[in-house]
Parts: structure tokens; C-alpha cells; sequence
């Protein structure tokens, strides 16, 4: 009897953010804290740092399963050459039905792409751990949480941008007073994250002393953010499991 080896899965991470020292220091870099939650043995994941304007081949993009896009300190609707080359790529992908996780300013170039719109969060810059609401009776869900799907869920959020219009194909999966469209998902290739699933505690802590060490948000802004991960965590092992049944199922 022959037997056929599986093909190994492969993925891409489309990093949108330089590694910060912490992030460095602790974790190697953000790729390993993106595989760490969303990776599994037996699979390979590559590195594309897009912030620098690393892009795979286009002849390549047909290789791999699903793609991932992080977050980043740029706005997505920003003409900076690696965004618009990234939308462009995007779009390439789209085309192909190839399964695309958008997160933060992920979420928001899928948007752009799209044809929807983005822009500075109605409600002003967002950083702490949220509870949103998860849509109900949505045959999506259900496919991603299986029958028990959870009426909410805590997120880290680190942002000052959101969607603004929806794109016409899409459909929300989650919102919360601060934002309208938390998640939201086109199609069975398409899904996207305004918070950050693979964040934790210290992730956050270190980014919200950054920012304020820069002087772009004020010392109650910071207090009020960590304040918020004094009693609660975010739903993690729940986002992984959304996160990872989309990219593989």
C-alpha cells in the first residue's frame, strides 16, 4: 500500500509593525507571539515584515492556506507604498477566495479593499479590555463556536481608527457600545478583528507605557486602560478557536 504524506499547511503572517524591544526581548518578535496562538504543530508559517515592504511572489500566493494581517501604528487609509502595494495584494488575494484574517489594521485594509470605509474612531482611541457582542443566531458563528456560541466576548483593544462604512458584501459579527463593527466576515474567506486575539496583559501594559512615554495619550488615559485588566482576562482560548477553526476549516 502507498501511503500519501499529508501536505503540510502553510501560512503567512503579514506583519504591519516593527518588533518592539519588549516584544523582541520576551517573545523573539511578534511572528512567534502570532504562532504561539494561532499556529499549530505540523504546520508552517512564514514571515512577511510588509512594514518594510517584504511582500511574497505573486506567483507564490497560491501555496499558501491563509494569510494573517496584524495590527499596526499606521492608518489604513494612509498611501504610504507598502499599504497600497498591501491593498493591492489584498486584492489579488480576495480574487483567489484565499482565506485572509484581518486584525486591527487588518481589519481595516480589508475594509479599504473592500470598498468600504475607514477613519479616525468616532469615539476617540480605544486601549484596555473590552466585552463585545457576539451577533446572534448567525449560521457563520456556528460554524466557527460550534452549537455554543457565547453572547459576548473580552477583547484587548489598542486602537484610534475604525470602520466607518461597511463594505456592501459584508456582514457584523460583533459590536459594542465604543465600536459598531467589531468583527465582521465576507464571504467563507474573509474574516476580521478590530481587537487583538493574540494580545495578553503584558503585551498591552507595554504599549499603553509606550504611548504614553511618547506623550500621545495622558497619564489617566494609560491608568484607565491597565485599570480595565484588574479583575478580568481576555476570552483567549474562545478567539483561538474562532480564529484558527476559520483559517483551517
Amino acid at each position: 500500500m502507498v501511503m500519501v504524506e499529508q501536505k503540510k499547511k502553510r501560512f503567512a503572517l503579514f506583519l504591519s509593525t516593527s518588533d518592539s524591544e519588549f516584544v523582541k526581548k520576551t517573545y523573539g518578535g511578534y511572528f512567534n507571539v502570532f504562532v504561539s496562538t494561532f499556529g499549530e504543530e505540523g504546520e508552517q508559517w512564514d514571515l512577511f515584515r510588509v512594514i518594510d515592504g517584504d511582500f511574497p511572489d505573486e506567483k507564490d500566493l497560491d501555496k499558501y492556506d491563509g494569510f494573517v494581517i496584524s495590527g499596526s501604528p499606521h492608518d489604513a487609509f494612509a498611501d504610504a507604498d507598502w499599504i497600497i502595494k498591501l491593498c493591492e495584494v489584498c486584492q489579488k488575494l480576495d480574487e483567489m477566495k484565499k482565506k485572509i484574517l484581518g486584525i486591527c489594521f487588518g481589519h481595516q485594509i480589508i475594509t479599504r479593499v473592500k470598498g468600504g470605509k475607514i477613519g479616525r474612531a468616532r469615539k476617540g482611541a480605544d486601549m484596555g479590555l473590552r466585552s463585545i457582542s457576539i451577533a446572534k443566531d448567525n449560521e457563520k458563528l456556528r460554524s466557527y463556536f460550534g452549537d455554543e456560541v457565547p453572547a459576548s466576548l473580552a477583547i484587548i483593544k489598542c486602537h484610534q481608527d475604525e470602520v466607518l462604512e461597511l463594505p456592501e458584501s459584508a456582514t457584523v459579527l460583533a459590536s459594542s457600545e465604543i465600536c459598531q463593527v467589531e468583527m465582521f466576515s465576507i464571504g467563507d474567506h474573509l474574516l476580521c478583528i478590530q481587537g487583538h486575539p493574540e494580545y495578553n496583559k503584558e503585551i498591552l501594559f507595554e504599549i499603553v507605557d509606550r504611548v504614553l512615554n511618547m506623550k500621545l495619550v495622558e497619564q489617566e488615559f494609560a491608568d484607565k486602560a491597565k485599570s480595565t485588566m484588574d479583575t478580568a482576562q481576555p476570552d483567549r482560548n474562545q478567539w483561538q478557536k474562532l480564529c484558527k477553526t476559520f483559517l483551517k476549516g
